[in-house]
């Protein structure tokens, strides 16, 4: 080989040694804070200080909405009072009046309670009848008319229970709404004062009656007005059918 060619390997010899080795993608800024080649640049969390526990993640209170904002607890039991208000304005189930073969079922002697459920229930929806100026609110807590056509000893039973009584039960809530006054919805049912002094059962025949009942008379329905007044309306009579008690009069005998 000449003395020109091995100077030249020579050359190359030296020039090789010092060539840099080429990157690989994973070590690309590592341990630098310089991006990778190709990945975007991504924003560095601000330093934490030795033993600093890293920030936690936002989270969602309990009973939040969907824009993490919790709920006003006044607007939460705003939605409760009026579910239950809408509950307490449900149709009123009485008491089963038919049998499972479809025959109404008989009269008992048996002594009403003012504390049945049934009867608090007959209550209350007849104090929101008056408040609406709704008679069908109460209807279902005014005497059968299955029941009345086995006690009363007339002509035509249901005729009289629908042009007089039930008419006159209808035109006692719209006078009644009317004596509650502008502020209606917001007066109060407190409940019922019976007078037990004017208690009694009613034997067959005493009143034109086919089969006997409990009657009682001239009792106060009893709630404060919107102002928070303790006042009281007439229940004029009461009587019994099964055990249980029934408006018949609400304002006064017709």
């Amino acid at each position: 080989m000449s003395t020109r060619a091995l100077l030249a390997v020579a050359l190359c010899l030296v020039a090789c040694d010092r060539a840099e080795p080429p990157r690989g993608p994973s070590t690309a800024g590592a341990g630098s804070g310089e991006p990778s080649p190709g990945r975007p640049h991504r924003r560095l969390n601000k330093p934490r200080r030795d033993g600093e526990a890293p920030p936690a993640a936002p989270t969602a209170s309990a009973g939040s909405n969907d824009a993490g904002i919790a709920p006003d607890a006044g607007a939460v039991q705003a939605d409760a009072g009026a579910a239950a208000a809408d509950a307490g304005a449900a149709a009123l189930a009485p008491p089963p009046l038919h049998g499972s073969d479809g025959a109404l079922l008989p009269q008992t002697e048996a002594d009403p309670s003012e504390s049945s459920p049934w009867f608090q229930a007959g209550l209350r929806a007849l104090f929101r009848a008056i408040q609406a100026d709704d008679p069908k609110l109460a209807e279902a807590f005014f005497f059968p008319l299955a029941a009345y056509e086995q006690v009363k000893d007339v002509k035509d039973p249901k005729r009289d229970w629908e042009r007089r009584l039930l008419a006159n039960f209808r035109r006692d809530i719209h006078d009644y709404h009317a004596r509650l006054g502008p502020d209606a919805a917001g007066a109060r049912f407190v409940g019922v004062e019976l007078n037990a002094a004017r208690k009694k059962w009613m034997k067959p025949r005493s009143e034109g009656n086919k089969l006997g009942y409990f009657r009682v008379t001239r009792n106060r329905l009893r709630y404060e007005d919107a102002k928070g007044k303790a006042a009281s309306l007439e229940i004029t009579s009461l009587i019994s059918w099964r055990g249980e008690w029934y408006l018949v009069h609400l304002n006064g005998f017709e």
